[in-house]
């Protein structure tokens, strides 16, 4: 119970589960700066990217080999409509994580945003199966554009 590590690890299964309330609780106990990730994927969860994205800066610095924290940072970033960091970190978690399909999938979107479809184009080109690299580019043109809407209101 007292063991840090096992808090962070029973918050983020709270997260999973979808209680926040439960998780802000638990959250409160932690030291000041303790439990950055924890901290961010809870503002995420509320729709608060951009104060996300500092919590998630925090992890990463603590932790850069970790391809996940990268990527929950360049996802809030470009919720935050920071589209080209976005692409820098999600990048960085791609160099790290090349066989994640949800990091290549974040970044692919990152890439569609902020214009650089030629970019991701040739990515998607490296998946083989034909079907479901086309199910991925609707996927990925539907969620731009729907971020997209959001941004203009």
């Amino acid at each position: 119970p007292g063991d840090a590590d096992a808090r962070i690890l029973r918050m983020n299964a709270l997260l999973d589960l979808g209680n926040v309330e439960a998780t802000e609780t638990a959250a409160g106990a932690l030291p000041a700066g303790g439990g950055s990730a924890v901290r961010g994927h809870l503002l995420a969860a509320r729709g608060r990217w951009a104060e996300a994205t500092g919590f998630y800066q925090q992890a990463v610095a603590a932790s850069p080999a970790d391809a996940m924290l990268r990527n929950a940072l360049g996802y809030a970033q470009l919720r935050s409509g920071e589209t080209e960091t976005a692409i820098e970190s999600l990048r960085g978690a791609f160099d790290l994580a090349p066989g994640s399909a949800m990091v290549r999938n974040n970044l692919l979107l990152a890439l569609t945003t902020g214009g650089h479809a030629p970019l991701a184009e040739a990515m998607l080109g490296q998946i083989r199966d034909g079907r479901e690299r086309d199910l991925l580019r609707r996927q990925i043109a539907a969620e731009a554009a729907r971020l997209s809407i959001r941004k203009d209101h």
